[in-house]
Formats: structure tokens, C-alpha cells, sequence
């Protein structure tokens, strides 16, 4: 089946990144005709599905990997900054009943740093004595002291060793967020208002026409049917997938990308007990040559009202880009463009690749002890084995080195304008809407300054940084804690 008259926006992708966006432009442009294409039966049941990630709402206040050096704060700031944009707009949209009870999708957590090596607490302490001054990290606490941390997180302290080095952060800014649950209500507010979502419904192909328009090819996975659609802008939020399609495209911008999948896995625990110990997110320092996504953590996570703590993620290598995606995704994915950054990042990262062997290797009793290096009093019958989300991390080359290995989301667009995807993973969702407001500026430079005073009703501070301008940080928080229910 083939549609002649061309739809302005198709969103490939049920996640977040896909809400966020079709949410946008269906606020500037409510005339607009978008459709959503999902390979899966159900929305956000990859990446954003609350089981497949930790849902920390990553604003860089326990988090190390965004600081390495304690003395330089820019990209724990610059996250935190973005974070706080994705609270105005969600704040807003729940003013406008848009979203649910907020409590439906985040809640307040208190968000941790637990290092217990006498290095990683010297870096620690010179982490806080810099972060301390900056307005958005005011609240931040340090304490090297057994009674003050059992405090903040008892199972922390619970049967460990009292000639231990320890050393803990702790902000009582942080958040819980289950983005599955933010995902389903954007796209409901979007189908209401005239979207199209579509469900087993495979994009397979993306063939640039002469006229500026995309004609895009969809398989329906249940009976097999065939469609293909024009559309005058094409969003490519598929996770680990959007490289394939991207290539699909033929854009030159998306030449020379690639991505190194990472699987992964959570310790869970259900156990009421247990879960009523702990009441924070904790992250330590990440193992010599570990990525920055397997950084240990142990979070508490409320899902549908009910309470559950995850460890982990222990990583692995499988070359999936998709949790449900297949083995054969990561050498279909190579290419004469790409073949050059992916064996120089496979030179530059042996102590990774050895690392992610060394997790695979390891046993369930090798795997527990690392829970237990965080919570020593922890008893295996509580805990069981669940499969995270699959991250795929971008390649992409580089002038000396032929290629490099990068953290963080990357946004790849045609000159045009007319085609854009997304490749990486955290922070990812938590800073959905500053990197959706990129894209509208990127593919749509004509539109948004018209578009930009719409864009304000949503995020008053638009443009401004909270961080250099105190007394608006302090007001925008307590106002977007207030409407969001983040006040203890």
C-alpha cells in the first residue's frame, strides 16, 4: 500500500526521545500530521521501559563519570542544567493535565556517592569542596563518618568492617523517574490529539525523493503488510537501531558512525524488608576500564506504587543493538566508512574488552560478592537476576586516532534538515528535552523563532543558566518541586 500525500513528521521509535519531540511539535504546529512507527507491541519497552534502565533522572549529582576531574565542574553543571529544563517542561505539562499525578512517573530520592578506597575518597572529598559552591548543587552533604551515612543509607553501613575507608555524598535534589510511564502518557496526549501511533510496524527502508521528501518503507509485523508513506521530516528515535536506519538514509553525516553495543543486568530485590532499608540512588567509582554505564549502583525505583531495589548493571557483550533487536545487528552495521573507527576504538580499548570478558566469565557467586562490596549484609535469597536494556555506545571518527569510543548522545543530522537520529546512551532520557529543543533548532532553523515563545511557556528559563543566576535557580526549583510533588 503506498500514500501519495506526504506526512509532515514520522516519528520512527516508541520511546521517550519520540514523545518528547512529537509532544513539541505538536504544541507549535497542532495542523501538523504525524505518525509513530513502533517495531514492538507496546510503547517504551526498550530503553525507556523502567526495568531496562535506573531511572536515576541523571542530573550529575551522584554520578562521577560527568566529573573526573573534582576540580572542574562544567559537565556535571552543563547536565544538571539540561535536567532542570526537562522538570520546567514535565512541571508544565502536568499544570496543563497533560501528564498524570506526577507521583505516576517520578518521585523524590535522595541521590548518593559511596567510595570505599583511600583514593576515591580523596577524590571524593575535593569532589564536594567544588561542587559545594555551585547553587545548583547547594544542598550537596559529605560525610566520612559510620553514623551520619547509616543515617543517609543503613544498608551501606550494616556489617561492614569498622577499620574501613569510606566516604559518602549525598543531595536530597534527586529524583526517581519511570520514563515507561512518562513515555505512555506523552503518546496518549499525542493520539488524542490527532497522531497516528502504529505498533508492530517495522520501518525498513528510507529513500530520499527528489522533491525534498522522505518516502519511508514500514512493515507490519503482524500479517506482514507493506506500506510506504512520504514525509516531509523524519525523526530516527530507535535507540541502537537508528544507526541502521541512518545508513538505510544514505546521509552523509551518518558515514563513519558506529556503535559498540553493551548488554547488561540488574540484581533485583522485591523484598519489603530490604527495600524499606534503603531509600536512595548510590553510585561509586567505575572499575579500571569498566564503561561509564556500568558504573556500580544500587537505586531504589518505584514502579506502580511499589518499592524495588536494583544492582548492578553487570555488563556483557552481545551484538544486539536492541534488547529485542538480533545478533546479526552489529556486522550488518559495518560498512567501508565505519571499518577504520571501529578497529581503532577495538586497539584503544583492550582493558574494556577485557573487562567485558571478565563479566561474562564471572559466576552468580562472583557476581554477588560485587553487591556485597556495597551492602555487606546482603543475603542471596533476596536478590535474583533480571536483564537490563541494551546500550549501544557511539563510534565515530576521529582525525588522529581513526576513531574513538564516545559517551553521551549524539545527535546526526542531514544538512537539510529534513532527517535526524539519535546514537548513544546516558545521560540520554533524563535530558530528552534539551536535546529534542537541538534537534528543532538544527532541522527547523526558519521555524523556531516563531516557535520560540511557545517553547518559554513551557521552559521560562529557556536560554538562561540557573547555575550563575542563584535566586532564579532556588525560585524555578521550588516551583517545579512543588507542582512535581519533589518536596519531602
Amino acid at each position: 500500500m503506498s500514500d501519495s500525500a506526504p506526512v509532515d513528521v514520522v516519528l520512527i521509535g516508541g520511546g521517550i526521545m519520540s514523545a518528547t519531540l512529537g509532544t513539541f511539535l505538536q504544541r507549535v504546529h497542532p495542523e501538523w500530521k504525524i505518525e509513530i512507527f513502533e517495531r514492538l507491541g507496546a510503547v517504551a519497552e526498550e530503553s525507556s521501559n523502567p526495568w531496562n534502565n535506573a531511572g536515576t533522572g541523571h542530573s550529575a549529582l551522584c554520578e562521577l563519570n560527568y566529573m573526573p576531574d573534582p576540580a572542574d565542574p562544567s559537565k556535571a553543571l552543563q547536565i544538571n542544567e539540561q535536567f532542570q529544563q526537562s522538570r520546567q517542561f514535565w512541571a508544565k505539562l502536568v499544570e496543563e493535565g497533560v501528564l498524570p499525578e506526577p507521583t505516576a512517573f517520578i518521585n523524590p530520592i535522595a541521590h548518593m556517592t559511596f567510595v570505599n578506597q583511600q583514593d576515591h575518597v580523596e577524590y571524593l572529598r575535593a569532589r564536594y569542596e567544588t561542587l559545594k559552591k555551585q547553587p545548583l548543587f547547594s544542598e550537596i552533604e559529605y560525610s566520612e563518618d559510620a553514623a551520619k551515612i547509616a543515617e543517609w543509607a543503613p544498608l551501606l553501613i550494616e556489617k561492614r568492617a569498622k577499620d574501613e575507608v569510606f566516604a559518602a555524598t549525598r543531595s536530597d535534589a534527586g529524583t526517581d523517574v519511570n520514563f515507561g510511564a512518562l513515555s505512555n502518557a506523552l503518546f496518549d496526549h499525542l493520539t488524542a490529539n490527532g497522531a497516528q501511533l502504529h505498533l508492530n510496524s517495522e520501518v525498513t527502508g528510507l529513500k530520499k525523493r527528489a522533491d525534498g521528501t522522505w518516502k519511508v518503507t514500514v512493515k507490519r509485523l503482524v500479517g506482514s503488510t507493506k506500506r510506504t508513506l512520504n514525509a516531509r521530516f523524519v525523526f530516527v528515535g530507535a535507540g541502537g537501531w537508528a544507526l541502521k536506519l541512518l545508513q538505510r538514509s544514505g546521509i552523509k553525516e551518518a558515514k563513519g558512525y558506529g556503535v559498540f553495543p553493551v548488554s547488561g543486568f540488574f540484581l533485583r530485590t522485591d523484598n519489603p524488608e530490604v527495600v524499606a532499608k534503603h531509600a536512595a540512588k548510590v553510585y561509586a567509582q567505575a572499575s579500571a576500564g569498566a564503561p561509564p554505564m556500568s558504573v556500580p549502583h544500587l537505586d531504589k525505583r518505584l514502579v506502580d506504587g511499589k518499592g524495588s531495589l536494583l544492582f548492578g548493571p553487570y555488563a556483557g557483550l552481545v551484538p544486539k543493538f536492541l534488547k529485542q533487536g538480533s545478533v546479526f545487528d552489529l556486522p550488518g552495521a559495518i560498512r567501508p566508512a565505519n571499518i577504520i573507527p571501529y578497529l581503532a576504538v577495538a586497539k584503544d580499548n583492550i582493558p574494556l574488552l577485557r573487562y567485558l570478558a571478565g563479566e561474562l566469565a564471572a559466576s552468580r557467586k562472583t557476581q554477588f560478592r560485587a553487591l556485597q562490596k556495597f551492602l555487606p549484609s546482603a543475603d542471596p535469597k533476596d536478590w535474583y537476576m533480571i536483564v537490563a536494556g541494551q546500550r549501544a555506545q557511539v563510534i565515530k571518527k576521529d582525525a588522529q586516532k581513526g576513531g574513538v569510543l564516545q559517551f553521551g548522545t549524539e545527535v546526526v543530522a542531514a544538512s537539510d534538515g529534513s532527517i535526524v537520529g539519535l546514537l548513544g546512551a546516558s545521560p540520554g532520557a533524563s535530558t530528552a528535552v534539551p536535546i529534542m529543543l537541538d534537534v528543532m533548532q538544527r532541522c527547523f532553523p526558519t521555524e523556531w523563532a516563531s516557535w520560540e515563545p511557545q517553547i518559554r511557556e513551557l521552559i521560562p528559563t529557556l536560554g538562561t543558566s540557573l547555575n550563575e543566576n542563584p535566586a532564579l535557580a532556588t525560585s524555578t526549583m521550588a516551583a517545579t518541586s512543588a507542582v512535581l510533588k519533589l518536596r519531602r
